[in-house]
């Protein structure tokens, strides 16, 4: 490895995604710092500029210049800080939250697009890759997540919990994003995941149904949800998700676990589960904890020609 190599790498990548052509629809109006900085102000609502200069590694005067940019074209505004007066709190106004949801769905449709390209059995490689460079070139705490613990998270570190307020839109907004980047699934599987959160959310006996969320470092990385299937004794498995960064600490195995155990002690005789056959990751961990494939048919769903598959764990069968 050489300075070269990073050096034509950092030119390959950037122009893939459309890094310094400023004029493409992707940024404008804004340049890609201006961008970042809109979407870290999105996703935390009320924050401090030393903690946002801090975070994104930008000197004072440029952050300064473009927060003013920003404050005069109505995006933001600035007062004194909840936890030093001394601080100035930014939060973005009405028009600055759309902006940043223009940014941030051409962002997504930009990705959509390039994942187009990539036949899917290279997109696990392709993650593999992306997290071994965040792994190596990270932070300096060993993880790559700038939290300072000085290590690799751990599966110990993974906690299971109950939602949480505002965590089943988590879950639907999550679904539809990763299916979306790594599967190519258009707008429809979102509809079909919010309808089953919102079936769960409206009406559910939590003595017969329920949902994890897989917690890591304070932030949701995973879910699964467990809720009565229309045959009489049958739970189904719905929803099963483990965020990139998250992949290798099975937390895929212990959400599948804990519903199958779950699922034994509420009194089912059996788990069932529908998915598509390119979801390989998560068929393994099925196919680990005793599910069987017990039909599987073609089918257009989702802007994609797929394979669903019926999937049956009888949780009285004699194991092997």
């Amino acid at each position: 490895m050489t300075v070269q190599d990073i050096r034509s790498f950092n030119r390959f990548y950037t122009n893939v995604i459309g890094a310094l052509d400023y004029g493409r629809r992707l940024y404008a109006p804004y340049t890609l710092t201006e961008s970042r900085v809109l979407y870290e102000l999105a996703h935390a609502p009320r924050t401090d500029a030393a903690d946002l200069r801090t975070q994104l590694h930008l000197d004072a005067g440029y952050l300064t210049r473009i927060l003013n940019k920003f404050e005069e074209d109505g995006l933001v505004e600035r007062g004194p800080s909840d936890t030093d007066p001394r601080r100035r709190r930014i939060t973005l106004t009405a028009p600055g939250r759309e902006a940043a949801a223009l940014l941030d769905e051409r962002a997504r449709e930009t990705v959509g697009a390039m994942l187009d390209s990539v036949r899917a059995e290279d997109r696990p490689r392709l993650a593999e890759a992306m997290r071994t460079v965040r792994t190596i070139l990270g932070d300096g705490d060993g993880d790559g997540d700038g939290d300072g613990d000085g290590g690799d998270p751990r599966p110990e570190d993974v906690v299971l919990r109950e939602p949480a307020p505002g965590d089943l839109g988590w879950i639907v907004q999550r679904n539809a994003a990763l299916y979306a980047a790594e599967y190519g699934f258009d707008a429809d599987y979102e509809g079909l995941v919010a309808r089953i959160v919102a079936d769960y959310a409206e009406d559910h006996d939590p003595h017969l149904e329920r949902t994890w969320i897989a917690e890591l470092a304070g932030r949701p990385v995973g879910c699964v949800m467990c809720v009565r299937d229309d045959a009489p004794g049958a739970a189904r498995l719905r929803l099963l998700l483990v965020e990139p960064d998250a992949r290798g600490l099975r937390v895929g195995d212990r959400l599948v676990g804990t519903l199958v155990d779950f699922a034994r002690e509420a009194g089912y005789r059996e788990v069932v589960l529908w998915t598509n056959d390119i979801l390989g990751a998560a068929r393994r961990i099925y196919q680990r904890h005793g599910f069987v494939l017990v039909a599987e048919k073609p089918h257009h769903s989702f802007g994609r020609d797929l394979t669903g598959q019926d999937w049956r764990l009888d949780l009285y069968a004699t194991p092997e």
